[in-house]
This record gives C-alpha cells, structure tokens and sequence, in this order.
C-alpha cells in the first residue's frame, strides 16, 4: 500500500543518518578534485585521528611498465584471461569485452568467477565472440554470453569454459543467494533486428557448479524484457531489483515481487511463468509529498525520497518499450542506471551520468534503495568533471561492489582516464587502480572502461576486468580497513 506522508517523514528522517553497519557506505560526497570534509571528533583516541589525518587509500598510483594496471606501492596484479591470447578447455581463444563478474566457492578451495562478455549483435562482427557449446545456446546468431573461470588458491591454474551463450549484450546482472549467477541482456533487439533470429533483452540463469544447470536456455520473462543492466535479490522477501540502461526517455529501477508461495532456489527462475509475479516501477516523492520525476534532481548527498510502486502494463513489451509505457508523472527515471549490490539490508544502485536527457547534469550517483522503509538515499554524487583527460578526477560509475574493508569499489566507465576507486564511510574517495593500456594512439590515447569489481570470499584477492579488448585481473596487495 502506498506510503503517507506522516509514515515518509519517520522513514526519511531515520534514513537520512545514514547506515551504519559493517561493510557500510554512510553518507558520501565527493567531486572533481575535492574530497568530503572531515568533522574531527573529540571523543577519538590521538592515535586514531592522527591515522584519519594520512586520508584514505593506500598512496598514489604508480606508473606499470607493462603499461596495463597501475597500482599504489605494494599491491601487485595477475592478468587471469586475455582475449587473443588466453584459451577455453575446448580451445578457443577467451572471448573479448568482459564486464559484470561475480565470485563463488570452487572445488578443493578454488574460485570460480562467472564472467559477462557485453558482445551486441550478430557474430560475425566480432572476432572472439563467446563459442556455441552445444546445450549452452539461445541464439545462435547472437555473439555474447558469459564464461566460468576457475582459479585455484594459489592462482597457479586457471582453466575457462561456456557458461551460456548465443545472449547479446551481456552487461551486468548479479549474484543469487542460491549460488548461481543473473547474466542481463542490455539490448531491446527482436527477432530479425540485427541479425537476431529470437527476441533479446532477457534475463538468463548460469549455474558456475554445474553446466547442466544452463542447458537449453530459457530466458526468465517474469522480469521483463529491455535493456536490463544489474539486478540484485533480496534474500528475506525474496524481490528482486533490477536496472535499465536506457533514455529517450530515461530508464527506470525495477522491482520484481514473486508470486505467492514461490520459493527461490537454483534453476527456479526459470521455471516460472511469462506473467508470473509483478514487476512495477518506482514513483518517488521528497518528504513535501511532491513527485520527484527524475533522481538527478537531487544535487544533495542525504537526500531522502519515498517509493511507491506502479505495475508495468506489458512486461514483455510486445509493442512498446517497457519505459515508454508510463505518461509523464507516473513514474521516476534517471539516466544510465547501471550497476547494484545488495548490502546492509538494501541494494546501492547506480546512476552513472546524467547529460541534456535529464533536468540535472552530474557525473555519477550511488543511491541506497531500504525495502523496510521503502526509501532511496542518496550516498554518492560526483560533480559534472570538467577534464576528463586529467588524472585525479572520477566521474562514470558503473559496476560496484561493497569492499570486506568498509565502503564501495567503483569502476569507472566515463570519458579519459578510467579507475578503479573507493568510497570511504566518512565521504572520501581514493583510487585503487588506474587503467594505463591504451588502445587508441599515443596522439590520441583511449582507455577502456574497468567492470566487474569483485573480491574473493575471502577477501583477499580483488578481481577486474578491463574490458577491451578483454582482460580479466586478479590483484592482491595489503588490503586494510577504510575508515
């Protein structure tokens, strides 16, 4: 039932604090070339606040030699996968532009990494599109897919086989509770667009265990067919969230209720019916009880909204996008949502910029979405970044992930220079990692965006991606808690 405002103004004042438990984001903010302003605290031990004093992070980035990863002094990486030189267990090459990536536990105390390949469109146009592996494919027209990628303890052996394939444009997606893997389709391709010989823009289950568990593809309609980006569950109510990568007009956040009785587990998903549950979009409102069209009106970190749901007409979009089945005020978009994980009881959710499609210009939101209070807060928000081509800026969010050592890792996809950073609890930012391979010219350098943030389960290892021409790394160096 819809939210009153008496019950808003309770939850907003509440979620406005902050989250403070472990592994937390509390309120950030952050900006080109500026960092959050610390409150010195009276209470602290002298120790602690002269600790606090040396900032964030690990020290400054230092330059690769090999001209691929630079990394803060210390901290060393292991390439896993390259496209063009690494192979799969059936021989060919590993297939190119990695993305969304998510870690499991493996046999005899390996990792197994399930790995998006963000391939759009007919095969032919890609060198190294993802193998059709007979049982494993939806459309054998289509180019992208994900791979299973097992890395022993000690990242001695690293072996590569199909996940699925025949998907296209396998961007984001998310980790199950269950232990299996949502690989998301960014595209709205029908049969007979681009090639394609059966609809996309769907979501696909890959089981890292067990190959037989993606046999004969089935895409999971229930959750609605467009230009999925990430999706995250969560566990106690058992909803699903998902995001839309799309504008004109701008993409929305989507939540999935199961239908009554249902009870999640590997292989589930799949077996529901085209209509079953209820996919709905969000309608937020400021704690006046305006409608709020669009989050990048908000241009203040703490800032509340409450959400009501609507239901979507036509899941399956048979005749008109998802996101163009709303008149203006029925429901609250933003540009490029992108990735999310689910956290401290909630899902952080992405909006990575917002340009002339929005009524706000920024580079980068992060938003906490509590399903308790039914309240999105914004935590990050990068200001619009003036030089893109200048180290020392970050601008573009896309995947996340929340760091074992408090706060989030952030993968950069905007324009220049391309990181990896952290988020810290108190409002600062540090990078982690900088992308040093060009792939344009030494006259006019390009850098590929970073993806798939993620680390070990134990913590220990943090795994990227850059994603073209496709490489996947594993780094390692003296991790430590962020404060």
């Amino acid at each position: 039932m819809p939210l009153t405002r008496r019950d808003f103004a309770v939850r907003s004042a509440a979620a406005g604090a902050g989250v403070a438990l472990t592994g937390s984001v509390g309120v950030l903010a952050t900006a080109p070339g500026a960092i959050g302003q610390e409150v010195p605290d009276a209470q602290e031990p002298a120790p602690a606040a002269a600790a606090r004093k040396c900032g964030p992070g690990y020290g400054p980035l230092v330059p690769d030699p090999a001209g691929i990863l630079a990394l803060p002094a210390g901290f060393t990486y292991k390439i896993i996968t390259r496209t063009g030189v690494t192979k799969l267990e059936s021989g060919e090459s590993t297939p190119s532009n990695h993305d969304g990536t998510a870690t499991f536990e493996g046999p005899r105390g390996s990792t197994l990494l399930v790995n998006n390949h963000e391939l759009k469109g007919p095969r032919a146009k890609w060198p190294h599109p993802v193998p059709l592996v007979e049982g494993l494919v939806y459309d054998p027209a289509a180019a992208g897919g994900c791979t299973v990628v097992e890395v022993s303890h000690d990242g001695s052996h690293v072996s590569e086989r199909v996940g699925i394939a025949g998907t296209s444009t396998n961007c984001a997606g998310g980790r199950t509770p269950w232990g299996t893997w949502l690989t998301c389709e960014e595209t709205e391709d029908r049969a007979g667009q681009n090639g394609m010989t059966k609809d996309h823009g769907y979501v696909f289950e890959v089981d890292p265990h067990d190959a037989r568990g993606a046999r004969n593809p089935r895409p999971i309609k229930a959750l609605g067919r467009y230009a999925h980006e990430a999706v995250v569950v969560d566990p106690k109510r058992g909803h699903l969230y998902l995001t839309e990568d799309a504008d004109r007009p701008n993409g929305l956040f989507y939540r999935w209720t199961p239908p009554h009785g249902f009870k999640h587990g590997r292989g589930r998903l799949r077996t529901l019916a085209d209509d079953a549950g209820v996919l709905a979009a969000p309608r937020c409102y400021d704690s006046g009880g305006r409608f709020v069209d669009d989050l990048s009106r908000a241009t203040k970190t703490g800032t509340v909204y409450g959400v009501d749901w609507t239901e979507v007409p036509d899941r399956d979009a048979r005749t008109t996008p998802v996101r163009k089945q709303f008149h203006d005020g029925a429901v609250t978009r933003a540009r490029k949502l992108e990735g999310m994980w689910w956290a401290d009881g909630g899902a952080y959710i992405v909006a990575s910029f917002a340009r002339e499609e929005s009524p706000v210009q920024h580079d980068g939101q992060v938003w906490f979405y509590d399903p308790r209070r039914r309240t999105l807060t914004l935590k990050v928000l990068l200001g619009v970044n003036t030089d893109p081509g200048k180290d020392g800026a970050f601008d573009g969010p896309d995947n996340i992930t929340v760091s074992p050592y408090g706060g989030l890792i952030i993968a950069e996809d905007g324009e220049g220079v391309q990181h990896l950073f952290g988020a810290t609890d108190d409002g600062r930012t540090y990078p982690i990692a900088r992308n040093d391979l060009n792939i344009g010219t030494p006259g006019e350098p390009a850098y590929s965006e970073f993806t798939g943030p993620v680390f070990s389960l134990d913590g220990r290892t943090l795994f990227a991606n850059i994603q073209e021409p496709g490489i996947m790394l594993a780094i390692t160096g003296p991790w430590r808690r962020q404060r």
